[in-house]
């Protein structure tokens, strides 16, 4: 059951976009898609969505080819296309029409998104009156309004500012609890540590990292130590032969190059007596992963 790439290739004029990729989404839940600007994201998505043809391999939902007529689907992309001279409201069931919504069913959905996205008092008036942030809540509005099984997100939280990403990240989390498979792609990586359990990495086509995010991270030594105290510690961090990354009111992101050298800072803080609030050891952030597998 679920989402299956095999093997997924797409040249276009000589150039190879995407080379032999291979995932599968197999229950509910967040799969992360991540990459650099053109390493073959928006290709792939376009191609499992049967938007584009793939030259080869196979991608099947439900054991099916994908193919538009089986694949109920919501589709968020990156390149934003609300229309500025139309209403919210013609728009959206313009949208709710083309996926077979009848138009009774289609208001009660209108309805019931524009209260929990809380756009409310937009929704007659043309699109061009709103924030680019409303703007993307109602392109959002048009990717789940019909009830899809399968949603790509490009980019959801793009625009949007602290409590409209709060307003989002509770959709996701309600609709991955309704059982729907998500795919999200976002350079924003504090999202996509926050909702995926499983991500693949692209970088020129190929794939250069999949798999669990929390085994993957298990692979990394740690990097980081987080501290806290009563006092500024600058002396007994530099004594040590560490970096301060980051220092503000007595709260410290170090970097280390072992656990060990932590333990021997902390070690030192209560041999003199400092009060230690909080001492965390810290894995690599998928940032720092993402970082080391495509920069360049």
């Amino acid at each position: 059951m679920g989402l299956k790439l095999q093997n997924v290739s797409k040249t276009f004029i000589g150039k190879k976009a995407v080379q032999d990729i291979s995932f599968e989404v197999d229950k509910p839940g967040v799969f992360g898609l991540l990459g650099t600007n053109g390493a073959g994201k928006t290709t792939t998505i376009r191609m499992l969505l049967g938007i584009i043809k793939k030259d080869s391999g196979e991608i099947t939902w439900n054991g099916k080819k994908v193919e538009r007529k089986n694949v109920n689907f919501g589709y968020l992309p990156e390149e934003r296309g609300v229309y500025p001279k139309t209403k919210i409201h013609d728009q959206l069931m313009y949208f709710a029409e083309l996926k077979g919504m009848k138009r009774q069913e289609a208001e009660e959905a209108i309805k019931k998104w524009a209260k929990v996205l809380k756009v409310e008092e937009y929704i007659q008036m043309p699109a061009e009156k709103l924030s680019k942030g409303n703007q993307q809540k109602i392109q959002f509005m048009t990717s789940i309004l019909h009830n899809p099984e399968l949603i790509v997100l490009d980019e959801p939280f793009s625009g949007l500012d602290p409590v409209n990403s709060e307003i989002l990240k509770n959709v996701i989390i309600d609709l991955v609890k309704e059982g729907k498979y998500i795919i999200m792609s976002s350079h924003q990586m504090a999202s996509i540590e926050e909702f995926c359990s499983d991500i693949l990495i692209l970088n020129k086509g190929k794939t250069v990292l999949q798999g669990n995010l929390k085994e993957i991270k298990e692979t990394y030594p740690a990097n980081r130590l987080e501290v806290s105290t009563n006092i500024n510690i600058d002396e007994y961090i530099e004594d040590n032969n560490m970096e301060i990354e980051f220092s503000k009111n007595n709260e410290y992101l170090i970097k280390i190059n072992s656990e060990e050298s932590a333990h021997q800072l902390l070690q030192v803080l209560v041999n003199n007596k400092i009060e230690v609030n909080k001492f965390e050891i810290k894995k690599p952030t998928l940032n720092d992963i993402f970082i080391e597998k495509v920069g360049e």
